[in-house]
């Protein structure tokens, strides 16, 4: 790759939509994304009460197929990917030897011998990578399709309607991490139930060619009922409330699934050694014996918004550091993940604070997430 091609900015195919729409475009991961079209907290409001339409055409989509494509996936990441039904789709991370999380994953199963890998944008090339490599021993293919898909998510309480005006697919069947085949607007696409904001919704993997057409359909379907384009600034609030954890903030190559409070993802008993088998089980030992610091929830008494990295202290020493921080649409005061010592990751922990620019300022420790939807 030339010095030009490694410093050009990529764009989507839905780039000179977003510009018509007045978005304010942000460099991320080396994409033109939509920051925000207009006020970031009226977009997050409509995904929470409405409907929300986001261009993720960033992600990294990588395809493993051939006859050992999921004894390939089985040793690559630390999930049990064999074990994933035809038409479903399973969270699971790629890790190093030494048990550092590479990328956290959304794999999809799309037949017997063939799935799809969805990378997060700034460690597609990363996870590409570590797939081809451990692929050598195995009769399977990987191949980098991130030019092969545009990727449009509807997310919100209305999404369910706004989708079935548009495609004759089953979707009252899709389960959650489920996906199918299906036309929406005319447009071929995969209809996946999954989503980064706690709330119901769909994205939808379809040819680049196709993703204007698709957007504006969307666009007419949803406008009774509140549909509205949405950036990437709120999506991160979004996933915030949640209690979803972003790669470079709450996960990273110096932390494991277990250090992250996801030990859940990694399956021991799937059949076959995996890449670092070993690590993570010394990591799960440790976990038991000796708690890490602990992800927690913060929520501020004040109005002062933490930031990732600011010191989380208490008696005056630090036990932890805020990973992620915003102002918090739906609570109405600042949040923030933080990982802390896990003799003050209780609920209700009196003394925490966040040291912001010198001031300790009171936070209230609090259960993850902190935004749940009524089902």
């Amino acid at each position: 790759m030339s010095s030009t091609e490694s410093t050009a900015v990529r764009r989507t195919a839905l780039d000179a939509l977003h510009r018509s729409l007045g978005a304010t475009m942000t460099d991320f991961a080396g994409w033109d994304m939509p920051l925000r079209y207009g006020s970031e907290r009226d977009e997050h409001n409509a995904v929470r009460t409405r409907a929300g339409l986001f261009d993720l055409s960033h992600m990294g989509e990588i395809t493993v197929s051939g006859p050992q494509a999921s004894e390939l996936l089985n040793f690559a990441l630390v999930g049990d990917l064999a074990a994933v039904g035809t038409g479903r789709a399973r969270y699971t991370m790629i890790c190093r030897a030494d048990g550092g999380i590479l990328d956290d994953l959304i794999v999809y199963r799309l037949a017997e011998s063939e799935y799809m890998v969805v990378a997060n944008a700034s460690n597609a090339q990363v996870v590409l990578d570590a797939l081809v490599e451990r692929s050598a021993d195995f009769d399977a293919e990987v191949r980098d399709d991130r030019d092969a898909y545009a990727l449009i998510a509807v997310q919100g309480p209305q999404s369910p309607g706004i989708l079935k005006s548009l495609t004759d697919a089953d979707l009252d069947g899709l389960k959650y991490y489920a996906g199918l085949p299906g036309a929406v607007a005319g447009v071929p696409a995969l209809i996946a139930r999954t989503g980064y904001t706690g709330e119901d919704g769909f994205e939808l993997f379809v040819k680049p060619e196709h993703a204007v057409e698709l957007w504006q359909a969307l666009t007419e379907a949803g406008e009774g009922v509140g549909l509205v384009p949405c950036g990437l600034s709120c999506r991160d609030t979004l996933r915030l409330e949640a209690g979803m954890p972003l790669y470079g903030h709450e996960l990273s190559t110096s932390l494991t699934p277990f250090d992250a409070g996801l030990g859940r993802v990694v399956k021991f008993q799937k059949d076959g050694d995996f890449v670092g088998r070993e690590a993570l089980a010394a990591a799960a030992v440790r976990a038991e014996e000796k708690p890490p610091r602990v992800l927690v929830g913060l929520v501020a008494e004040g109005r002062r918004v933490p930031r990732a990295g600011y010191a989380v202290v208490a008696g005056g020493e630090v036990i932890g550091e805020v990973t992620s921080g915003a102002p918090s649409p739906t609570l109405g005061k600042p949040i923030a993940m933080a990982y802390v010592d896990a003799a003050h990751a209780a609920p209700g922990t009196p003394g925490v604070g966040v040291d912001i620019r010198g001031a300790h300022e009171p936070y209230e420790v609090v259960a993850l997430p902190f935004y749940r939807r009524q089902k």
